[in-house]
């Protein structure tokens, strides 16, 4: 039996300087091992979303991670971003996930550190960089060391601001191998092929009010993903665009 890793109640967000709702009394659980993909048209609040869980927002209502309020950031959940320079610059990318292991306390002993270090740098294919700083880099190679330092300190929700985006096919395919492997995991995607394709327990996207769409498609590991990838995507563009429609149809009206 699965158990709540995640659970949200009556979540509301609206930020000061506007009366528009973002998120508006949203329910979510999510269970151990996971995996949640966040799909909807732009500024509907995914990342708004993820940003609430990770504690980087205030907000109303209940987010709870293994029975815990969530009131700030903690190593319980950690999010990696779009953002190509998340590490610290001044450092190695070895380094940067020492000092990442070491300041949450999940490992404390340098020499142990580093052995995990080397090693999740190594399963994202980095192993021959450890020593490297990221301005020696490219983009897609620091968006996978900072991969790798977010599951080096094993979080209890990886949140990921479609952080895939920049790598090359094979590479993301390994990837996705690596973070679907006993992590439980809530994905912002906006590119409905590979939001889809990592997502493998439910799938489920915002709509413009706030709220979780309830005719989202749920499908379970077993059936496969391929025979029902391109059929998903279609039916997901779809719904998307006509969200933006009524969005957009509501603009105008209120412009009258």
């Amino acid at each position: 039996m699965s158990n709540e890793v995640l659970k949200i109640n009556n979540l509301v967000k609206k930020y000061d300087n506007s009366d528009r709702v973002i998120l508006n009394n949203l329910d979510l659980t999510i269970n151990d091992e996971d995996f949640l993909c966040i799909l909807g048209p732009s500024g509907c609040g995914k990342s708004t979303l993820i940003r609430c869980i990770a504690g980087f927002e205030d907000y109303e209502g209940s987010i709870k991670v293994d029975g815990q309020p969530v009131v700030k950031p903690g190593p319980d959940r950690i999010m990696v971003f779009q953002d190509f320079n998340q590490l610290f610059p001044w450092k190695t990318i070895k380094d940067n996930l020492v000092y990442a292991l070491k300041a949450t306390k999940i490992e404390e002993d340098k020499k142990k550190a580093n052995n995990i270090a080397i090693e999740y740098l190594g399963l994202v294919g980095l192993s021959e960089y450890i020593n490297s700083y990221p301005h020696q880099l490219s983009g897609g190679m620091k968006q996978r060391a900072a991969l790798a330092r977010a599951l080096s300190l094993k979080p209890d929700v990886l949140l990921m601001d479609e952080p895939l985006g920049s790598l090359d096919a094979i590479t993301r395919n390994e990837i996705q191998k690596l973070i679907k492997s006993g992590c439980t995991i809530c994905e912002v995607a906006r590119t409905l092929k590979i939001g889809i394709s990592m997502a493998y327990n439910y799938t489920k996207d915002l709509i413009s009010e706030g709220k979780l769409d309830e005719s989202s498609v749920m499908f379970e590991k077993q059936y496969g993903l391929h025979d029902l990838e391109q059929m998903l995507i279609e039916m997901m563009e779809n719904r998307i665009s006509r969200v933006q429609m009524a969005r957009e149809s509501k603009m105008s009206y209120n412009k009258i």
